[in-house]
């Protein structure tokens, strides 16, 4: 009813003029990330465990010169030596060919300037967070493959 005028009709609905409802659902999800724990499960556990396993997988991969990221954002940065953190020169077409191995093992990851990026829900489990891990590896290591470089 707040969101309806006299006479039945919707009376507010442009994309940028602060959507009542969308604002709406913006404070709920707050509350409910709050209130459900998720920030602190992602800050104390999840986060972590995350970035802990690609280091221990990506720590020594041929093709990664870094792992970057905090909390549940990640990337993978290509590079030829982890001293030097010297850039492929194909760095883009590889990680586009990475992303679409991923794509095909069932994960999103996102390419850009060389490095793959992951951000998986915020309520992902450790089992999830494995699997996400796990079918990185595969496309990072057939990437690898495909430019002779593993």
């Amino acid at each position: 009813e707040a969101l309806v005028e006299k006479g039945g009709v919707f009376a507010h609905g442009l994309t940028y003029s602060g959507h009542p409802v969308a604002a709406a659902v913006a404070i709920a999800n707050l509350k409910a990330l709050r209130d459900e724990g998720v920030v602190t499960q992602v800050k104390n556990d999840t986060g972590p465990y995350l970035q802990n396993c690609l280091r221990e997988v990506f720590g020594n991969h041929p093709l990664v010169g870094e792992v970057q990221g905090i909390g549940l954002v990640a990337a993978l940065q290509f590079a030829e030596g982890k001293a030097t953190r010297k850039r492929f020169v194909n760095e883009n077409d590889m990680a586009w060919r990475c992303r679409t191995i991923g794509f095909e093992e069932g994960i999103i990851i996102r390419s850009t300037l060389g490095r793959m990026i992951m951000a998986p829900a915020l309520v992902a489990t450790r089992a999830e967070l494995d699997e996400l891990v796990d079918k990185t590896r595969i496309a990072v290591d057939r990437t690898a493959r495909e430019y002779g470089r593993l």
